[in-house]
C-alpha cells in the first residue's frame, strides 16, 4: 500500500478531524477524532466492523464530544487508510488473531497518550475485540458497548469441585468445518457467509463484480439494513445447519454463488436511494473508494482467523473469565446479528458479564445502527457513560 494522506475536511462532518499514528504494533493507524483532548477529557474508543470504516462513527461522533468526550475512531488493521502489515491473502494470520486486534487498540490508547478510556465500543466484527479488550485490560478500558454482535463470554473454567483432568474447552462455533459441511448438505445447498469471506475468491468476488463496488456496496448495505422489508430477526432454535438456514442469504448463502451476486437482486430502485437520508450516495461513495483501491482482503482475514479456529485459541487464555466492567449492548431491531449464533444474546445477559446494564433494541435500524438511527444511539451511549463515569 502506497503512503495515503488522512481523509480530508470535505468529507467529515464538522468537528472531526483525521490523521495518522504510531500504534507501536507495526500500524500507522488513520484515526478519525471529536473533542479536544486534555487533562480532563475522558477518551472513548470506538471500533468499525465489516465492511466498515472509521467513517461510519461520523454520525456519532461530534455529539459525544459535545457531550464532553475525546472520540477516537480508527480503521482498524487491514482496513481504510491505515497502513502496516501484509494484508493479502497470506498463511500467517497472526497479526488478525483477537490478541493482536486488542494490542493494535492498547497501542492506539498508549500512542494518544493516555492509560485508560472510559468505554470502548465496537460494532459488528468490533464487538468481539472491543469485549477482548474489557476480558483482557479491564484495568484500561473502564466500560463497553457492544453493538450488534452479541459477546457470549470466553471457553468455561472447570467446576470448582472437580479435582480430575479436563483440558480447557475450546469455542470452536464457526471454525468447525462440520456446520460448513452441513449447510452444503441441504437441499438446496448452503454456505455460511463467513466461510465464503475465508475462501480466496472472496475478495475479487466483491472488489471486482460486475456491478462495480459503489453498487455492490449499496445493495449489501442496504439488504442489511432496515429499509429491507424481509428483515424479520428472531432466535433460532439450534446451532446447527437446519436451523440457521432460516437466515437471509447475506448470512446463509446459496452454495453457489458469492456476495455480490447474493445482493445484486436487492439492489434498492433509484428513487429509494434518493430517498435514503442515513447513506447518501456521497456518503456511500467514501466507503466504495476506500475499497476500490484497497480491496476487502484485509477485513476478510479476520474471517480466516476465526473459521481457522485462531479466535478460540486466543480467548482459552482468559478461561472463566467475565467482563467485570459495565456493559452495555446495542442493536437495531431489524438486525438478525442479534441471533445469528444461536444463545448468544442469552448468554451474554445471564453468565458473560458480572455487570450488564441492559440490551437496547432500537426501532427502524438494521444492522448499522449506528447509522440508521444515530440520535438513538447517541442517547443510550451518553446515559450508559454518564452512569457509568459517576458512579
Amino acid at each position: 500500500m502506497t503512503d495515503l494522506a488522512p481523509l480530508s475536511s470535505d468529507v467529515l462532518p464538522a468537528g472531526i478531524l483525521a490523521r495518522h499514528i504510531d500504534n507501536g504494533n507495526g500500524l500507522l493507524m488513520h484515526v478519525l477524532e471529536a473533542g479536544a483532548p486534555s487533562l480532563t477529557t475522558p477518551p472513548i474508543l470506538l471500533l468499525h466492523g465489516f465492511p466498515e470504516l472509521a467513517y461510519s462513527w461520523r454520525k456519532i461522533m461530534p455529539a459525544l464530544a459535545a457531550a464532553g468526550y475525546h472520540v477516537i475512531a480508527p480503521d482498524q488493521r487491514g482496513y481504510g487508510r491505515t497502513m502496516g502489515g501484509d494484508n493479502s491473502y497470506v498463511s500467517d494470520l497472526s497479526p488478525f488473531r483477537i490478541l493482536n486486534l486488542v494490542r493494535d487498540a492498547l497501542g492506539l490508547v498508549a500512542a494518544l497518550g493516555y492509560r485508560s478510556v472510559d468505554a470502548v465500543i465496537g460494532h459488528d466484527f468490533g464487538a468481539p475485540v472491543a469485549a477482548a479488550c474489557a476480558v483482557a485490560r479491564p484495568d484500561v478500558f473502564k466500560s463497553v458497548a457492544v453493538m450488534s454482535a452479541p459477546f457470549s463470554g470466553v471457553p468455561a473454567w472447570p467446576a470448582a469441585q472437580s479435582n480430575a483432568p479436563v483440558k480447557l474447552s475450546a469455542m470452536t462455533g464457526l471454525a468447525d468445518p462440520g456446520l460448513d459441511q452441513a449447510l452444503g448438505a441441504l437441499s438446496p445447498p448452503r454456505k455460511h457467509y463467513q466461510w465464503f469471506y475465508s475462501t480466496p475468491a472472496a475478495n475479487a468476488d466483491m472488489q471486482h463484480c460486475p456491478q462495480g463496488v459503489h453498487n455492490f456496496m449499496r445493495a449489501y448495505y442496504h439488504m442489511k439494513s432496515a429499509d429491507w422489508a424481509p428483515n424479520d430477526p428472531r432466535p433460532l432454535r439450534a446451532w446447527s445447519a437446519e436451523a440457521m438456514a432460516a437466515l437471509p442469504t447475506y448470512y446463509v448463502m446459496e452454495k453457489d454463488q458469492g456476495m455480490a451476486a447474493t445482493v445484486a437482486p436487492h439492489m434498492p430502485a433509484s428513487s429509494e436511494i434518493a430517498a435514503n437520508a442515513w447513506l447518501p450516495d456521497k456518503e456511500l461513495a467514501v466507503y466504495a473508494g476506500e475499497y476500490t483501491r484497497n480491496g476487502y482482503q484485509g477485513g476478510l482475514n479476520w474471517y480466516r482467523a476465526v473459521t481457522s479456529g485462531l479466535f478460540a485459541s486466543d480467548l482459552k487464555t482468559f478461561a472463566g473469565r467475565k467482563i467485570d466492567v459495565p456493559v452495555c449492548f446495542i442493536a437495531g431491531k431489524s438486525d438478525w446479528g442479534i441471533y445469528q449464533k444461536p444463545g448468544d444474546f442469552e448468554a451474554m445477559q445471564a453468565t458473560a458479564c458480572t455487570d450488564f446494564r441492559g440490551a437496547h433494541i432500537i426501532p427502524g435500524a438494521g444492522h448499522w445502527v449506528q447509522q440508521e438511527q444515530p440520535a438513538a444511539v447517541i442517547a443510550i451511549l451518553e446515559k450508559f457513560l454518564r452512569k457509568t463515569t459517576n458512579q
